[in-house]
Formats: structure tokens, sequence, C-alpha cells
């Protein structure tokens, strides 16, 4: 009665699939730690495959739907990726004033700019993801986004999101920073340096502007390995900055964004619910004024280690979630 092992992702079994043949049931897992992993039952793999970039897997499971995972990691379920999302982008347009254009970093798999499209204060969303694969078959295979690549307000770029801001004249209300976590070797840990945010990404931003990054896992004991250190990182760059979390399932773990500028975010929850209700075409499924507001207020111990926080990102002194990227395979 012995396993039959397809691995998915080979680097110190980060991650993998395997078929337990008693009763063929495939099972996808994941290691969150050295003692610690997360497994679920799949229908079937969808895609697999290595880019230039990265590794690639989109994964039919029983529990969470379809599944994306980029070296190893989970970045979203089709089951509950409406929470990351909706904490990922509406935040920093609700706040905003008048929210005309959007900068999407990475996003590939289109859910930020569907959730973006949503505002119908927005004119123009530009999403830049630098791995043309991940963007076609996510095209193809998360229907729910199908719209959102087809709405002529959506600018897609294929393109690494620092050349492509270096290179623009354009500024932005929002920058959006959907990126895979910073994993030793990846494409994206450098896009959460000081010097990117201070000399590249503020410089876009229109007066008044917004930026707001995923940040990792933000929970009691996953918050001080990319979450703090984020963190501190935007603080150095922006005067104003908000740190927040929820749970996604999927996940198992609490997630973290930082929203940051350098005007006041000063907003209540029966503010941020009227322009919900005004700005918004459909329904949010999960965020409103007293969830945002809740997500804000964060325990005492992560609370408590934002406030200590010294490590600042740079290209030479990074912080990495276990996991590695393409360039850091034999």
């Amino acid at each position: 009665m012995g396993e039959a092992v397809e691995i998915i992702y080979t680097t110190n079994g980060f991650s993998k699939l395997c078929t337990q043949n008693h009763d063929q049931s495939s099972w996808y897992e994941e290691t969150i730690d050295d003692d610690l992993r997360w497994s679920f039952a799949l229908n079937r793999v969808l895609h697999k495959g290595t880019s230039q970039f990265q590794d690639i897997a989109l994964l039919d499971t029983k529990r969470f739907g379809k599944v994306l995972v980029i070296d190893g990691k989970m970045q979203s379920a089709e089951v509950d990726e409406f929470i990351y999302h909706e904490c990922l982008i509406h935040p920093a347009l609700l706040c905003h004033p008048i929210p005309r254009n959007v900068f999407i970093m990475g996003g590939g798999e289109g859910s930020a700019a569907r959730e973006a499209l949503k505002h119908k204060l927005v004119e123009k969303v530009v999403m830049c993801d630098i791995d043309q694969e991940v963007v076609n078959f996510c095209r193809t295979y998360l229907t729910a986004n199908q719209d959102a690549f087809r709405n002529k307000k959506l600018d897609l770029v294929i393109n690494d999101a620092k050349a492509e801001l270096e290179k623009r004249i354009d500024k932005f209300d929002i920058i959006v920073g959907d990126l895979a976590d910073p994993v030793e070797g990846g494409p994206c840990y450098q896009l959460y340096t000081k010097s990117f945010y201070e000399k590249i990404l503020k410089p876009k931003l229109n007066n008044n502007g917004i930026f707001v990054t995923q940040a990792g896992p933000a929970g009691i004991f996953t918050h001080k390995e990319v979450f703090s250190s984020i963190y501190n990182t935007v603080k150095q760059v922006f005067q104003y900055v908000v740190a927040y979390s929820a749970h996604v399932p999927s996940f198992a773990d609490t997630w973290g964004w930082v929203m940051a500028s350098d005007q006041p975010f000063s907003i209540d929850a029966v503010e941020i619910d009227r322009r919900i209700e005004e700005r918004i075409e459909g329904e949010l499924l999960y965020l409103n004024g007293a969830a945002f507001l809740s997500s804000a207020t964060l325990n005492k111990t992560v609370s408590l280690s934002l406030l200590n926080e010294t490590h600042v990102y740079t290209e030479d002194d990074a912080r990495f979630i276990p996991g590695h990227g393409l360039a850091c395979r034999n």
C-alpha cells in the first residue's frame, strides 16, 4: 500500500501532489513551515508547468474550488478569494476622494482588476504582470474574471512592474501591490524594498494617491515572517500607514495588507458604507465599514511587533517566507 508521488514543485518538498493507492484520492500538500504542512483533496490538476519566471499549477480542489499555486505557494482559491481581493482593493479606493486610475502590480489572475472595475469612478485600470503564461491560463480557467479581462477600462501590460513604472509618464491615484509573496529567488521580492517604494513607486502617485500592498501572513505565529517588515519598510517612505488583516480559510492563516499615503486616512464606518453604496456596482461579499475598521484593529502581540520592528527591506537584506523561486532551484 505504497504512495505514488507526482512532484509539482520540488525544492525541499515545498509542495507536492500525491495519490494514496488504497482509495486513489489525490491530495495537494504545501509546507507552511519545517514542522507544519497544509493539504487538501483534489479532483484533478487543470494545469501545471514552468514559465520563464516561476512554477505554476492550477488545481481543482474538493474544498476550495480552483486553486492557483505559484512557486509552491497557494495564491488564491475560488471559494474565498473574495476575502483577499476585497480587502486588497476596496479600502484604498474607498478612502480616496475620487479614484480615477489604478495601477496593479501583478494580479495576473484578474481578480484584483475585477474588484477595481466595480468602482464607478474608475476610468482606467492598468494591470501589469510579468508572466504571460499565468495571465493566459487564468483567462482560460478562471471564469469569474473573464468579464474583467474583456472590460474596455482594463489595460493589460505584460512587463516587469518596476520597469513599467519607471518608463511611464502618467501618474495614478491608486497603486496596488498584488504580488507573489517574497520568496528567495522569486521575481517579486525587490518590489518590497524601500528603494523601490521611495524612488520608483511613490513618484508615480498623484498628490493624494494611495499605495496598498498584500503583506503576507499576519497570524499570531507568522506575522514576523514578512508582514511586520513590509509594514516598517512602507513606514520609512509614507507619512500615514495602516496595517490590517483578515482570516482567509484557504490560506490556513490570517493575512495582512498595508495601505499608505501622505494624506491622513480620516474616514469612519458610516462613510465607508455610504461610499460603497454610491460608488460600487454590485454587492461586496465580505467588506463593509465595520469590517474594515475591525480589520485594522490588530491584536496585542501583532501590534507590538509592528511597533517594535526595525528591519527594512533592501535588495541586500530581505526576509522571505518558506519557499523558493525559480532562480534558487538546482
